[in-house]
Protein backbone atom coordinates (compact mmCIF):
# COMPACT_ATOMS: atom_id res chain seq x y z
CA UNK A 1 0.00 0.00 0.00
CA UNK A 2 1.35 3.87 -0.82
CA UNK A 3 0.49 6.31 2.05
CA UNK A 4 -2.46 8.12 0.18
CA UNK A 5 -0.10 11.38 1.41
CA UNK A 6 3.11 10.42 -1.27
CA UNK A 7 0.16 10.48 -4.32
CA UNK A 8 -1.43 13.54 -6.01
CA UNK A 9 -4.58 12.54 -7.40
CA UNK A 10 -6.14 14.44 -10.43
CA UNK A 11 -10.01 14.19 -10.71
CA UNK A 12 -11.85 15.28 -13.55
CA UNK A 13 -14.49 17.20 -12.11
CA UNK A 14 -17.69 17.66 -14.20
CA UNK A 15 -19.00 21.00 -12.96
CA UNK A 16 -15.73 22.69 -14.14
CA UNK A 17 -14.88 20.50 -16.59
CA UNK A 18 -11.44 20.25 -16.09
CA UNK A 19 -9.17 17.98 -14.02
CA UNK A 20 -8.23 18.86 -10.44
CA UNK A 21 -5.92 18.27 -7.59
CA UNK A 22 -8.02 16.01 -5.45
CA UNK A 23 -8.17 17.76 -1.47
CA UNK A 24 -10.70 16.02 0.66
CA UNK A 25 -12.56 17.84 3.09
CA UNK A 26 -11.48 16.08 5.69
CA UNK A 27 -7.49 14.95 6.01
CA UNK A 28 -7.42 10.98 5.25
CA UNK A 29 -11.21 10.90 4.98
CA UNK A 30 -13.26 10.45 1.87
CA UNK A 31 -17.29 10.96 1.41
CA UNK A 32 -18.46 9.71 -2.38
CA UNK A 33 -22.10 9.16 -2.72
CA UNK A 34 -22.97 7.24 -6.22
CA UNK A 35 -27.21 6.98 -7.11
CA UNK A 36 -27.77 3.41 -7.21
CA UNK A 37 -30.40 1.50 -9.15
CA UNK A 38 -33.97 2.20 -9.54
CA UNK A 39 -35.13 -1.73 -8.74
CA UNK A 40 -37.83 -2.25 -11.10
CA UNK A 41 -35.74 -4.46 -13.42
CA UNK A 42 -33.04 -6.46 -13.90
CA UNK A 43 -29.73 -4.57 -13.73
CA UNK A 44 -28.42 -3.51 -16.79
CA UNK A 45 -24.38 -3.47 -18.54
CA UNK A 46 -24.76 0.49 -18.30
CA UNK A 47 -25.92 0.70 -14.36
CA UNK A 48 -22.79 -2.39 -14.18
CA UNK A 49 -20.36 0.23 -16.25
CA UNK A 50 -21.33 2.90 -13.92
CA UNK A 51 -21.23 0.90 -10.77
CA UNK A 52 -17.64 -0.61 -11.75
CA UNK A 53 -16.08 2.58 -12.48
CA UNK A 54 -16.86 3.87 -8.58
CA UNK A 55 -15.96 0.59 -7.47
CA UNK A 56 -12.62 1.10 -9.01
CA UNK A 57 -12.77 4.47 -7.53
CA UNK A 58 -13.77 3.37 -3.86
CA UNK A 59 -10.75 0.20 -4.01
CA UNK A 60 -8.10 2.87 -5.34
CA UNK A 61 -9.18 5.18 -2.36
CA UNK A 62 -9.29 2.55 0.08
CA UNK A 63 -5.72 1.18 -1.12
CA UNK A 64 -4.04 4.44 -0.69
CA UNK A 65 -4.98 4.08 3.06
CA UNK A 66 -8.11 6.60 2.90
CA UNK A 67 -10.92 5.72 5.13
CA UNK A 68 -13.78 6.54 2.84
CA UNK A 69 -17.76 5.87 3.13
CA UNK A 70 -19.23 4.91 0.17
CA UNK A 71 -22.67 5.29 -0.03
CA UNK A 72 -25.04 3.77 -2.90
CA UNK A 73 -28.71 4.04 -2.62
CA UNK A 74 -31.59 1.89 -3.42
CA UNK A 75 -34.48 3.98 -4.98
CA UNK A 76 -37.16 2.17 -4.31
CA UNK A 77 -40.36 4.88 -4.92
CA UNK A 78 -40.62 8.03 -6.72
CA UNK A 79 -39.21 7.40 -10.04
CA UNK A 80 -41.65 8.19 -12.54
CA UNK A 81 -41.51 7.19 -16.01
CA UNK A 82 -40.50 10.40 -17.46
CA UNK A 83 -38.37 13.56 -16.03
CA UNK A 84 -41.45 16.05 -16.56
CA UNK A 85 -42.78 14.23 -13.24
CA UNK A 86 -45.45 12.64 -15.22
CA UNK A 87 -46.53 8.78 -15.44
CA UNK A 88 -46.44 6.08 -13.02
CA UNK A 89 -44.13 5.13 -10.79
CA UNK A 90 -41.88 2.78 -12.31
CA UNK A 91 -42.08 0.06 -10.06
CA UNK A 92 -45.89 0.65 -9.38
CA UNK A 93 -46.48 -0.07 -13.04
CA UNK A 94 -44.51 -3.26 -13.16
CA UNK A 95 -45.87 -4.58 -9.87
CA UNK A 96 -49.34 -3.76 -11.58
CA UNK A 97 -48.18 -5.49 -14.79
CA UNK A 98 -47.21 -8.68 -12.47
CA UNK A 99 -49.97 -8.63 -10.05
CA UNK A 100 -47.76 -8.59 -7.19
CA UNK A 101 -46.99 -6.22 -4.76
CA UNK A 102 -44.77 -3.08 -5.34
CA UNK A 103 -42.36 -4.16 -2.46
CA UNK A 104 -41.61 -7.54 -4.02
CA UNK A 105 -40.74 -5.88 -7.62
CA UNK A 106 -38.34 -3.78 -5.18
CA UNK A 107 -36.71 -7.23 -3.31
CA UNK A 108 -36.49 -9.00 -6.46
CA UNK A 109 -34.63 -6.49 -8.27
CA UNK A 110 -32.76 -5.57 -5.42
CA UNK A 111 -31.21 -9.13 -5.28
CA UNK A 112 -30.61 -9.12 -8.93
CA UNK A 113 -28.79 -6.28 -8.80
CA UNK A 114 -26.89 -7.55 -5.31
CA UNK A 115 -26.38 -11.20 -7.04
CA UNK A 116 -25.15 -9.77 -10.30
CA UNK A 117 -22.39 -7.44 -8.88
CA UNK A 118 -21.27 -9.81 -6.71
CA UNK A 119 -20.20 -11.97 -9.54
CA UNK A 120 -18.39 -9.28 -10.77
CA UNK A 121 -16.55 -8.73 -7.33
CA UNK A 122 -17.73 -5.29 -6.56
CA UNK A 123 -16.98 -4.64 -3.12
CA UNK A 124 -20.36 -3.55 -1.14
CA UNK A 125 -20.65 0.10 -0.14
CA UNK A 126 -20.18 1.11 3.25
CA UNK A 127 -24.03 2.31 3.41
CA UNK A 128 -26.42 1.33 1.25
CA UNK A 129 -29.96 3.55 1.75
CA UNK A 130 -33.24 3.12 0.50
CA UNK A 131 -35.80 5.90 -0.44
CA UNK A 132 -38.38 4.62 1.37
CA UNK A 133 -36.60 4.53 4.59
CA UNK A 134 -35.91 7.85 4.71
CA UNK A 135 -39.47 9.43 3.88
CA UNK A 136 -39.08 11.53 7.08
CA UNK A 137 -35.60 13.21 5.92
CA UNK A 138 -37.14 14.23 2.86
CA UNK A 139 -40.14 15.69 4.24
CA UNK A 140 -37.90 17.69 6.45
CA UNK A 141 -35.86 19.28 3.42
CA UNK A 142 -39.24 20.30 1.41
CA UNK A 143 -40.36 22.28 4.94
CA UNK A 144 -37.04 24.18 4.53
CA UNK A 145 -36.72 24.90 0.99
CA UNK A 146 -40.60 26.18 1.30
CA UNK A 147 -39.60 28.41 4.17
CA UNK A 148 -36.95 29.81 2.28
CA UNK A 149 -39.31 30.70 -0.36
CA UNK A 150 -37.77 28.42 -3.20
CA UNK A 151 -40.96 25.89 -3.38
CA UNK A 152 -44.72 26.31 -3.83
CA UNK A 153 -47.29 24.01 -2.42
CA UNK A 154 -50.51 23.45 -5.18
CA UNK A 155 -53.34 20.90 -4.76
CA UNK A 156 -51.17 18.45 -2.32
CA UNK A 157 -48.22 18.33 -4.04
CA UNK A 158 -44.92 20.28 -4.04
CA UNK A 159 -42.86 22.05 -6.42
CA UNK A 160 -39.40 23.03 -6.75
CA UNK A 161 -39.52 26.66 -8.05
CA UNK A 162 -36.87 27.10 -10.81
CA UNK A 163 -37.34 30.68 -11.88
CA UNK A 164 -37.65 32.33 -8.67
CA UNK A 165 -34.07 29.81 -7.49
CA UNK A 166 -32.34 30.93 -10.73
CA UNK A 167 -33.29 35.19 -9.47
CA UNK A 168 -30.28 34.48 -7.17
CA UNK A 169 -28.41 31.18 -7.49
CA UNK A 170 -27.86 29.69 -11.11
CA UNK A 171 -29.92 26.62 -12.08
CA UNK A 172 -27.94 24.62 -15.24
CA UNK A 173 -23.87 25.22 -13.32
CA UNK A 174 -23.45 21.39 -13.97
CA UNK A 175 -25.01 20.92 -17.17
CA UNK A 176 -23.93 23.98 -18.81
CA UNK A 177 -27.83 25.21 -19.75
CA UNK A 178 -28.92 28.50 -19.45
CA UNK A 179 -32.12 28.97 -17.69
CA UNK A 180 -33.48 31.24 -20.81
CA UNK A 181 -32.38 29.04 -23.77
CA UNK A 182 -34.43 26.07 -21.65
CA UNK A 183 -37.71 28.31 -21.07
CA UNK A 184 -37.53 29.29 -24.68
CA UNK A 185 -37.27 25.70 -26.10
CA UNK A 186 -39.87 24.43 -23.47
CA UNK A 187 -44.01 24.44 -24.74
CA UNK A 188 -46.13 26.02 -22.62
CA UNK A 189 -48.21 23.92 -19.86
CA UNK A 190 -51.36 23.06 -21.39
CA UNK A 191 -53.28 24.03 -18.53
CA UNK A 192 -53.13 19.74 -17.24
CA UNK A 193 -50.08 20.86 -15.21
CA UNK A 194 -50.06 21.86 -11.26
CA UNK A 195 -46.09 23.79 -12.49
CA UNK A 196 -46.06 27.13 -12.25
CA UNK A 197 -43.73 26.32 -15.07
CA UNK A 198 -41.92 23.60 -17.18
CA UNK A 199 -38.83 23.58 -15.55
CA UNK A 200 -39.98 23.15 -12.04
CA UNK A 201 -39.59 19.82 -11.06
CA UNK A 202 -41.38 17.87 -7.92
CA UNK A 203 -40.71 17.82 -4.41
CA UNK A 204 -43.68 15.95 -3.27
CA UNK A 205 -46.25 14.50 -5.23
CA UNK A 206 -50.02 13.99 -3.98
CA UNK A 207 -51.03 10.18 -4.97
CA UNK A 208 -53.74 9.37 -6.92
CA UNK A 209 -56.08 7.11 -5.26
CA UNK A 210 -54.98 4.37 -7.10
CA UNK A 211 -51.38 4.97 -6.69
CA UNK A 212 -50.26 2.50 -3.66
CA UNK A 213 -46.99 3.65 -2.86
CA UNK A 214 -47.83 6.64 -0.54
CA UNK A 215 -47.13 8.54 2.78
CA UNK A 216 -48.42 10.93 5.15
CA UNK A 217 -46.76 14.58 4.51
CA UNK A 218 -48.13 17.95 5.68
CA UNK A 219 -49.33 18.52 2.21
CA UNK A 220 -51.01 15.61 1.30
CA UNK A 221 -50.92 11.66 0.90
CA UNK A 222 -48.46 11.17 -1.43
CA UNK A 223 -44.39 10.34 -2.31
CA UNK A 224 -41.12 12.17 -2.84
CA UNK A 225 -39.63 13.69 -5.66
CA UNK A 226 -37.08 11.82 -7.50
CA UNK A 227 -34.48 14.12 -7.23
CA UNK A 228 -34.99 14.66 -3.82
CA UNK A 229 -34.61 11.39 -2.67
CA UNK A 230 -30.62 11.58 -3.05
CA UNK A 231 -30.33 15.06 -1.61
CA UNK A 232 -31.85 13.47 1.70
CA UNK A 233 -30.04 10.42 1.79
CA UNK A 234 -26.73 11.79 0.69
CA UNK A 235 -26.59 14.88 3.31
CA UNK A 236 -27.58 12.26 5.94
CA UNK A 237 -24.58 9.94 5.54
CA UNK A 238 -22.22 12.77 4.54
CA UNK A 239 -22.97 16.11 5.54
CA UNK A 240 -24.43 18.89 3.82
CA UNK A 241 -20.77 19.44 2.02
CA UNK A 242 -19.10 15.97 1.04
CA UNK A 243 -16.29 15.41 -1.68
CA UNK A 244 -17.85 13.26 -4.69
CA UNK A 245 -20.94 12.59 -6.17
CA UNK A 246 -21.02 9.95 -8.99
CA UNK A 247 -23.76 8.65 -11.45
CA UNK A 248 -23.78 8.05 -15.27
CA UNK A 249 -23.78 10.41 -17.91
CA UNK A 250 -27.09 10.38 -18.42
CA UNK A 251 -28.07 11.89 -14.94
CA UNK A 252 -26.19 15.62 -15.22
CA UNK A 253 -29.33 16.60 -15.85
CA UNK A 254 -31.61 17.17 -14.87
CA UNK A 255 -30.90 14.38 -12.07
CA UNK A 256 -27.85 16.09 -10.69
CA UNK A 257 -28.56 19.86 -11.66
CA UNK A 258 -31.64 19.36 -9.23
CA UNK A 259 -30.11 18.10 -6.28
CA UNK A 260 -27.32 20.57 -6.72
CA UNK A 261 -30.55 23.51 -6.48
CA UNK A 262 -32.35 21.44 -3.37
CA UNK A 263 -28.86 21.50 -1.33
CA UNK A 264 -28.18 25.06 -2.33
CA UNK A 265 -31.84 25.91 -1.32
CA UNK A 266 -31.26 24.80 2.16
CA UNK A 267 -27.39 25.02 2.80
CA UNK A 268 -26.59 28.22 0.41
CA UNK A 269 -23.61 25.80 -1.81
CA UNK A 270 -23.36 23.18 -3.68
CA UNK A 271 -23.07 20.14 -1.77
CA UNK A 272 -19.98 18.65 -3.27
CA UNK A 273 -16.49 19.19 -4.54
CA UNK A 274 -16.09 16.84 -7.39
CA UNK A 275 -18.94 16.01 -9.72
CA UNK A 276 -18.19 12.88 -11.62
CA UNK A 277 -19.49 10.94 -14.14
CA UNK A 278 -19.13 7.43 -16.11
CA UNK A 279 -19.63 7.36 -19.90
CA UNK A 280 -22.02 5.42 -21.55
CA UNK A 281 -22.13 2.10 -23.34
CA UNK A 282 -23.00 1.15 -26.69
CA UNK A 283 -23.63 -2.39 -28.32
CA UNK A 284 -22.12 -2.85 -31.96
CA UNK A 285 -22.01 0.84 -32.44
CA UNK A 286 -25.49 1.09 -31.60
CA UNK A 287 -27.17 2.37 -28.66
CA UNK A 288 -28.74 -0.57 -26.41
CA UNK A 289 -31.98 -1.14 -26.88
CA UNK A 290 -34.87 -4.26 -25.86
CA UNK A 291 -36.99 -3.15 -28.34
CA UNK A 292 -34.25 -3.88 -31.49
CA UNK A 293 -32.63 -6.66 -29.96
CA UNK A 294 -29.54 -4.94 -29.74
CA UNK A 295 -29.39 -5.54 -25.84
CA UNK A 296 -27.14 -8.05 -23.56
CA UNK A 297 -27.80 -8.65 -20.31
CA UNK A 298 -25.22 -9.59 -17.59
CA UNK A 299 -26.51 -13.04 -16.66
CA UNK A 300 -26.19 -13.36 -20.53
CA UNK A 301 -22.50 -12.95 -20.70
CA UNK A 302 -21.98 -15.80 -18.83
CA UNK A 303 -24.02 -18.40 -20.43
CA UNK A 304 -23.66 -16.66 -23.76
CA UNK A 305 -27.47 -17.13 -24.61
CA UNK A 306 -27.65 -14.02 -26.28
CA UNK A 307 -27.56 -13.58 -30.34
CA UNK A 308 -24.62 -11.05 -30.05
CA UNK A 309 -22.84 -13.54 -28.63
CA UNK A 310 -20.72 -16.71 -30.23
CA UNK A 311 -19.39 -18.11 -26.19
CA UNK A 312 -20.01 -17.39 -22.85
CA UNK A 313 -17.50 -15.31 -21.18
CA UNK A 314 -16.62 -15.34 -17.34
CA UNK A 315 -17.37 -12.48 -15.04
CA UNK A 316 -13.55 -11.78 -14.80
CA UNK A 317 -13.23 -11.13 -18.77
CA UNK A 318 -16.05 -9.11 -18.90
CA UNK A 319 -14.58 -6.88 -15.76
CA UNK A 320 -10.96 -6.79 -17.69
CA UNK A 321 -13.08 -6.01 -20.80
CA UNK A 322 -14.55 -2.99 -18.85
CA UNK A 323 -11.48 -1.70 -17.21
CA UNK A 324 -9.69 -1.52 -20.58
CA UNK A 325 -11.59 1.32 -21.29
CA UNK A 326 -11.36 4.97 -19.09
CA UNK A 327 -14.71 5.81 -17.34
CA UNK A 328 -15.24 8.92 -19.00
CA UNK A 329 -15.01 7.33 -22.33
CA UNK A 330 -17.92 5.62 -24.53
CA UNK A 331 -17.58 1.71 -24.65
CA UNK A 332 -18.97 -0.24 -27.47
CA UNK A 333 -19.22 -3.69 -26.29
CA UNK A 334 -19.23 -6.44 -29.04
CA UNK A 335 -18.28 -10.14 -28.90
CA UNK A 336 -15.21 -9.19 -30.86
CA UNK A 337 -13.99 -7.21 -28.43
CA UNK A 338 -14.97 -9.11 -25.85
CA UNK A 339 -12.89 -12.42 -27.83
CA UNK A 340 -10.00 -9.70 -27.68
CA UNK A 341 -10.14 -8.79 -23.84
CA UNK A 342 -10.28 -12.46 -23.20
CA UNK A 343 -7.25 -13.21 -24.95
CA UNK A 344 -5.49 -10.28 -23.41
CA UNK A 345 -6.86 -11.50 -19.30
CA UNK A 346 -5.37 -14.73 -20.30
CA UNK A 347 -2.26 -13.32 -21.15
CA UNK A 348 -2.23 -11.50 -17.54
CA UNK A 349 -3.72 -14.44 -15.84
CA UNK A 350 -0.78 -16.40 -17.05
CA UNK A 351 2.03 -13.94 -16.04
CA UNK A 352 0.66 -13.55 -13.26
CA UNK A 353 1.37 -17.61 -12.55
CA UNK A 354 4.87 -17.11 -13.57
CA UNK A 355 6.27 -14.53 -11.51
CA UNK A 356 6.20 -17.01 -8.34
CA UNK A 357 8.34 -19.39 -10.46
CA UNK A 358 11.15 -16.69 -11.47
CA UNK A 359 14.76 -17.17 -10.58
CA UNK A 360 16.44 -14.17 -8.90
CA UNK A 361 19.74 -12.73 -9.55
CA UNK A 362 22.56 -10.46 -7.70
CA UNK A 363 21.12 -7.48 -10.10
CA UNK A 364 18.03 -6.25 -11.35
CA UNK A 365 18.06 -4.87 -15.18
CA UNK A 366 15.01 -3.65 -15.10
CA UNK A 367 13.75 -0.58 -13.16
CA UNK A 368 11.47 -1.76 -11.06
CA UNK A 369 10.60 1.15 -8.86
CA UNK A 370 10.12 3.39 -11.91
CA UNK A 371 7.72 0.60 -13.21
CA UNK A 372 5.75 0.37 -9.75
CA UNK A 373 5.34 3.95 -9.59
CA UNK A 374 4.10 4.14 -13.39
CA UNK A 375 1.04 2.02 -12.09
CA UNK A 376 0.12 4.45 -9.42
CA UNK A 377 0.79 7.48 -11.77
CA UNK A 378 -1.64 6.39 -14.34
CA UNK A 379 -4.41 5.48 -11.15
CA UNK A 380 -3.44 9.26 -10.18
CA UNK A 381 -4.06 10.49 -13.56
CA UNK A 382 -8.24 10.52 -13.10
CA UNK A 383 -8.59 6.39 -12.38
CA UNK A 384 -6.66 5.87 -15.97
CA UNK A 385 -7.11 2.25 -16.01
CA UNK A 386 -6.53 1.10 -19.62
CA UNK A 387 -3.08 3.01 -18.50
CA UNK A 388 -2.61 0.92 -15.45
CA UNK A 389 -3.46 -2.18 -17.48
CA UNK A 390 -1.06 -1.44 -20.30
CA UNK A 391 1.69 -1.37 -17.28
CA UNK A 392 0.69 -4.30 -15.83
CA UNK A 393 1.19 -6.16 -19.44
CA UNK A 394 4.51 -4.21 -19.17
CA UNK A 395 5.49 -6.63 -16.16
CA UNK A 396 3.91 -9.58 -18.16
CA UNK A 397 7.22 -8.80 -20.77
CA UNK A 398 9.66 -8.59 -18.43
CA UNK A 399 8.44 -11.66 -16.23
CA UNK A 400 8.68 -13.91 -19.70
CA UNK A 401 11.61 -11.82 -20.18
CA UNK A 402 13.22 -13.22 -16.89
CA UNK A 403 12.24 -16.43 -17.36
CA UNK A 404 13.95 -16.75 -20.36
CA UNK A 405 17.24 -15.33 -19.15
CA UNK A 406 17.35 -12.20 -21.08
CA UNK A 407 16.58 -10.07 -18.04
CA UNK A 408 17.69 -10.31 -14.36
CA UNK A 409 16.00 -9.27 -11.10
CA UNK A 410 16.94 -8.98 -7.95
CA UNK A 411 15.00 -11.03 -4.38
CA UNK A 412 14.48 -7.07 -3.37
CA UNK A 413 12.70 -5.98 -6.91
CA UNK A 414 10.92 -9.31 -7.22
CA UNK A 415 9.22 -8.66 -4.37
CA UNK A 416 8.46 -5.40 -5.14
CA UNK A 417 7.00 -6.98 -8.66
CA UNK A 418 4.90 -9.54 -6.94
CA UNK A 419 3.29 -7.64 -4.60
CA UNK A 420 2.58 -4.46 -6.74
CA UNK A 421 0.79 -7.22 -9.59
CA UNK A 422 -0.93 -8.68 -6.20
CA UNK A 423 -2.45 -4.73 -5.23
CA UNK A 424 -3.10 -3.67 -8.83
CA UNK A 425 -4.91 -6.93 -10.58
CA UNK A 426 -6.71 -7.86 -7.67
CA UNK A 427 -7.27 -5.40 -4.67
CA UNK A 428 -7.18 -2.50 -6.98
CA UNK A 429 -9.02 -3.57 -10.29
CA UNK A 430 -10.97 -6.00 -8.50
CA UNK A 431 -9.65 -9.13 -10.78
CA UNK A 432 -10.63 -12.45 -8.94
CA UNK A 433 -7.85 -14.64 -7.97
CA UNK A 434 -8.20 -17.78 -10.37
CA UNK A 435 -6.79 -20.83 -10.06
CA UNK A 436 -5.89 -23.64 -12.31
CA UNK A 437 -7.52 -27.28 -11.86
CA UNK A 438 -4.98 -29.52 -10.19
CA UNK A 439 -2.66 -26.85 -8.95
CA UNK A 440 -3.79 -27.80 -5.25
CA UNK A 441 -2.69 -30.23 -2.93
CA UNK A 442 -5.71 -30.13 -0.76
CA UNK A 443 -8.17 -33.21 -0.83
CA UNK A 444 -10.95 -31.30 -1.65
CA UNK A 445 -9.46 -30.08 -4.21
CA UNK A 446 -8.05 -32.74 -5.84
CA UNK A 447 -11.42 -34.44 -5.66
CA UNK A 448 -12.94 -31.61 -8.09
CA UNK A 449 -9.71 -31.92 -10.44
CA UNK A 450 -10.35 -35.32 -11.02
CA UNK A 451 -14.00 -34.91 -11.34
CA UNK A 452 -13.60 -32.51 -13.87
CA UNK A 453 -10.70 -34.01 -16.03
CA UNK A 454 -13.21 -37.05 -16.02
CA UNK A 455 -15.50 -34.93 -17.66
CA UNK A 456 -13.08 -33.37 -20.13
CA UNK A 457 -12.66 -36.96 -21.34
CA UNK A 458 -15.74 -37.35 -21.95
CA UNK A 459 -15.92 -33.87 -23.58
CA UNK A 460 -13.50 -34.88 -25.95
CA UNK A 461 -14.97 -38.56 -26.63
CA UNK A 462 -17.81 -36.49 -27.86
CA UNK A 463 -15.89 -34.50 -29.82
CA UNK A 464 -14.06 -37.02 -31.76
CA UNK A 465 -17.60 -38.46 -32.11
CA UNK A 466 -18.57 -35.34 -33.37
CA UNK A 467 -21.87 -35.28 -30.75
CA UNK A 468 -21.63 -31.81 -30.38
CA UNK A 469 -24.36 -31.30 -28.51
CA UNK A 470 -23.37 -33.60 -25.94
CA UNK A 471 -20.12 -31.67 -26.01
CA UNK A 472 -21.19 -28.22 -25.84
CA UNK A 473 -23.64 -29.44 -22.79
CA UNK A 474 -20.71 -31.03 -20.74
CA UNK A 475 -19.00 -26.83 -20.94
CA UNK A 476 -21.93 -25.10 -20.69
CA UNK A 477 -22.94 -27.02 -17.13
CA UNK A 478 -19.48 -26.75 -16.07
CA UNK A 479 -19.65 -22.63 -16.86
CA UNK A 480 -22.51 -22.71 -15.31
CA UNK A 481 -21.04 -24.50 -11.96
CA UNK A 482 -18.17 -22.11 -11.68
CA UNK A 483 -15.80 -23.81 -13.97
CA UNK A 484 -14.42 -22.72 -17.48
CA UNK A 485 -12.79 -25.11 -19.66
CA UNK A 486 -9.79 -23.91 -21.94
CA UNK A 487 -9.12 -25.51 -25.59
CA UNK A 488 -5.42 -25.35 -26.69
CA UNK A 489 -3.33 -27.28 -28.87
CA UNK A 490 -1.83 -29.14 -25.64
CA UNK A 491 -5.25 -30.15 -24.58
CA UNK A 492 -7.97 -28.93 -22.24
CA UNK A 493 -7.39 -27.35 -19.17
CA UNK A 494 -9.71 -25.87 -16.56
CA UNK A 495 -10.29 -22.92 -13.90
CA UNK A 496 -12.13 -21.95 -11.43
CA UNK A 497 -13.82 -18.86 -11.38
Amino acid sequence: MQPYKEQEIQVYNSISGKKEKFISIHEGYVGMYVCGPTVYSNVHLGNVRTFMSFDLIFRYFKHLGYKVRYVRNITDAGHLENDADEGEDRIAKKARLEQIEPMEVVQRYTVDFHNILDKFNFLPPSIEPTATGHIIEQIEIIKDILEKGYAYEINGSVYFDVVKYNEDHQYGTLSKRNIEDMIHNTRELDGQSDKKNPQDFALWKKAEPQHIMRWPSPWSDGFPGWHLECTAMSTKYLGEHFDIHGGGMDLKFPHHECEIAQAEACNGHNPVNYWMHANMLTLNGKKMAKSTGNNILPNELFTGDNPNLTKAYTPNVVRFFILQAHYRSILDFSDDALLAAEKGYNRLAEGLKLVDKLTTSSNSSIDIAKWKQSCYDAMNDDFNSPIAIANLFDAVKYINLIKDGKETITVEDLNTLQTTLEHFAHDILGLIKSNEGGSSSSSNKKALSGSVELLIKLRAEARANKNWELSDQIRDELLEAGIQLKDSKEGTTFTII
